[in-house]
This record gives C-alpha cells, sequence and structure tokens, in this order.
C-alpha cells in the first residue's frame, strides 16, 4: 500500500523575513561588514595612541614576502579568496533560478553605455575625491595613504589592476547589488536602503581617517542611488575600477621623491 507524498507547507512571511535577514548578516559578516567592524576598531586604536591622526599612515596593496614569486602567489590568492563573497552573493540571489547577473546588471548586454557612464561616475566621484583627501590632510583629519606598498617587479601593475577589479567587483556587487536587492524584499524604504548601503560604505573605510569615511559614504549614496534607478551595478564596477586603476598604478608610478615632495609618502 502506498502512501501520498507529504509536502511541508510553505514558510510564511515571517518565516521568510527571518531567514533572508540572517542571510544579510552572514554574507556581510563574511565580507564587509566584518571588514567595517574593523575599521571601526583601527580608527578607536588610531585616535587613542597618542598620535595625531594625520601624523599617521596606512599602506594599501601591501608586499607579503621579500621574494617576488611568493609575493605574487599570495597577491594572487589574496585577491581570489576576496572574491569568494561576491560568488556567495551572486549564488543568494539566483536561488529563484533567475540569473544573478542579469538581475543586478552585471552583464554585457550594454558595453558601450556602461563604459561611458562608468567614467563619468569615475570622474564626478575620483576628482573630488582627491580634492576632498588633501583637505581631509590639511585638517589632520586623514591619514596618509601610501596606495601601493609593492616592490617593483614585472607584475607589480597587472596585480594593481586585479587589486582594482577585485575591490570593484566586491563593493558593488556586495554593498550595492545583493544589499540593496535584499533590502528590498525586506520591504525596507528606498531612503533607507540608500542610506544604508552608504554608510557600509563609508564603515570599512574608517581606517584612512574621518575624511575617508565621509567621501566614501557620499560616493555610496550616489552609487545606491544610482543603481535604484537603473538596477545595474556594471557601470559602478566599471567606474570604481577606473578610479583604483588611476591611484593605485598612478601611486606605484610616480618616483618616491616627488611622491614625498607632494606629501603622498
Amino acid at each position: 500500500m502506498t502512501h501520498p507524498a507529504v509536502t511541508a507547507p510553505p514558510p510564511g512571511e515571517r518565516a521568510v523575513r527571518r531567514r533572508l535577514g540572517a542571510e544579510v548578516w552572514i554574507v556581510l559578516g563574511l565580507s564587509l561588514g566584518r571588514s567595517g567592524v574593523y575599521a571601526v576598531v583601527n580608527i578607536v586604536a588610531r585616535l587613542t595612541e597618542g598620535t595625531p591622526l594625520g601624523q599617521q599612515s596606512t599602506t594599501l596593496n601591501p608586499s607579503y614576502s621579500p621574494r617576488p614569486l611568493l609575493d605574487l602567489t599570495y597577491q594572487l590568492l589574496s585577491i581570489g579568496f576576496a572574491l569568494v563573497p561576491v560568488a556567495l552573493a551572486l549564488y543568494l540571489l539566483s536561488a529563484n533560478g533567475r540569473s544573478a547577473l542579469r538581475r543586478i546588471g552585471l552583464d554585457g548586454r550594454r558595453p558601450g553605455r556602461d563604459l561611458l557612464t562608468g567614467a563619468g561616475l569615475a570622474a564626478l566621484i575620483g576628482i573630488p575625491g582627491l580634492g576632498l583627501y588633501a583637505v581631509g590632510r590639511l585638517l589632520g583629519v586623514t591619514v596618509e595613504v601610501q596606495a601601493a606598498g609593492l616592490d617593483a617587479a614585472w607584475w607589480t601593475i597587472p596585480v594593481l589592476v586585479l587589486s582594482a577589479l577585485q575591490n570593484a567587483l566586491l563593493e558593488e556587487v556586495v554593498a550595492v547589488g545583493y544589499l540593496m536587492e535584499r533590502l528590498r524584499e525586506l520591504r525596507w524604504s528606498a531612503p533607507a536602503i540608500v542610506v544604508t548601503s552608504a554608510l557600509l560604505r563609508g564603515s570599512y573605510h574608517l581606517y584612512q581617517g574621518w575624511g575617508a569615511f565621509v567621501g566614501n559614504a557620499v560616493m555610496g549614496v550616489v552609487f545606491a542611488e544610482y543603481y535604484r534607478r537603473r538596477r545595474r551595478v556594471m557601470p559602478l564596477v566599471v567606474a570604481h575600477t577606473l578610479m583604483d586603476v588611476v591611484v593605485f598604478v598612478g601611486y606605484a608610478l610616480v618616483p618616491a621623491d616627488v611622491r614625498a615632495s607632494l606629501g603622498l609618502g
């Protein structure tokens, strides 16, 4: 005698919302939320160590070994593992069978328009951002940022470009595409979603000082609002990559004595 299959009732709306909320915390805890917490601790440590904030420094893209090939291995591993949360976010967004890439606009349907829009956003954010950094340094509320700590090698520039792309994918997919989609599903208001995305972006830059927090939070508002209106992450990835390439590669190419004369370390 066969028995009819017993199917579980579909989960209620509250259960779905709790699960989505837990999912968001897990994804952020593995990626940018974790970085934000560390950045908060870092700025507290900086403010309480006795040295004025303006006299402190931080190094992006540091070298991990004096042995070039071993350093290259570490760099590529760091970039690769940093992209795992991106893969997780895209996987979770595709749970209903819909392509996550198309859902958040991380595809190649409009390459020309995305490239032009990204370049425009990079200019809109990047040029004032450099000015804000300079003002923050003058006011003593921003630490000196050494944008590239790698030793000169044949692979230095390609790795810096890959690092820029990795930063762009991680921040724009997780802090914009994934987070805003999930908060929309949780029925947050549009202003609350935009502000949350922007504050998250500012939080994990706090280790660079208050100027970096404000500048990146403003950038976060612009990028989040663009995504809310257009639902495309690709132009944001293009813009972020271009800005970081200019900063990382430009810093690495400028001679050390010129950087010192400009107060860039």
